[in-house]
């Protein structure tokens, strides 16, 4: 893991197409503002385990029920 540190208004690259900007901080909580192609998901980790956990559980029912 990288660790940057950045004040609020200040960008952080990953890549040629992604860019994370710092748009405030305030006491424990940042906001942030991801510019991305429309073809990347983004979202929060606890939302993308949900999504994850949902079509893996989908994925083995179906697999369970083909045997």
């Amino acid at each position: 893991m990288q660790i940057l540190s950045r004040a609020a208004s200040e960008r952080i690259s990953i890549g040629s197409e992604i860019t994370l900007c710092v748009i405030a901080v305030n006491g424990t909580s940042v906001r942030l503002g991801v510019e991305a192609p429309r073809d990347i998901s983004v979202h929060r980790d606890e939302i993308y385990k949900r999504i994850r956990d949902r079509n893996t559980g989908r994925l083995a029912s179906g697999e369970l029920a083909k045997d």
